[in-house]
């Protein structure tokens, strides 16, 4: 039970990974963006980037177990929900980074999906996943949404949610 929970909570831990390297690069390269019209302003564009860059921040702090990161970037009433329904906070992400019982060895992002609503972004994407958490291999394809806010000039990101897929 306790191997499965630590298992579930690591998948949640994709969310606070997963972009950044030469793989971030090609899934940038299909990042899809849908616009409430035809034409993107500049401020769109701009937070798009902004928001492509904390992914790739995220996926490089998973890759490296960077607590640090997520402690600066998961907003206080952060919550997390893993592939079997486990509800993460910000406080549990944080400790289980800090922790070397968890590793990633890959995370390839692909189908990425960026829609912005203001200070709100909403991210889709597929992740493949290559680690280990407490001996136990969780590689796999995934589907995740992570939702960022922009407080007080920053992003945080609010919720996450990541889903197994065939």
């Amino acid at each position: 039970m306790v191997a499965n929970k630590c298992l579930v909570f690591l998948l949640c831990l994709i969310s606070c990974a997963l972009l950044a390297s030469p793989a971030f690069a090609a899934a940038a390269q299909h990042v899809a963006v849908h616009p409430r019209s035809s034409s993107l302003e500049t401020d769109e564009q701009a937070t798009i980037r902004e928001i492509l860059d904390m992914e790739r921040q995220a996926r490089e702090a998973s890759l490296r177990r960077d607590a640090d990161f997520s402690a600066r970037t998961l907003a206080e009433d952060y919550v997390a929900i893993t592939p079997l329904g486990q509800v993460t906070t910000k406080q549990e992400t944080v400790s289980a980074r800090k922790s070397a019982q968890l590793r990633y060895d890959a995370i390839n992002v692909s189908d990425m999906v960026v829609r912005v609503y203001g200070d709100t972004a909403v991210v889709t994407a597929r992740a493949d996943v290559k680690g280990h958490q407490l001996g136990e291999d969780f590689s796999g394809p995934y589907r995740y949404t992570r939702v960022w806010v922009r407080h007080t000039g920053h992003w945080q990101a609010v919720s996450y949610q990541a889903t197994v897929t065939q």
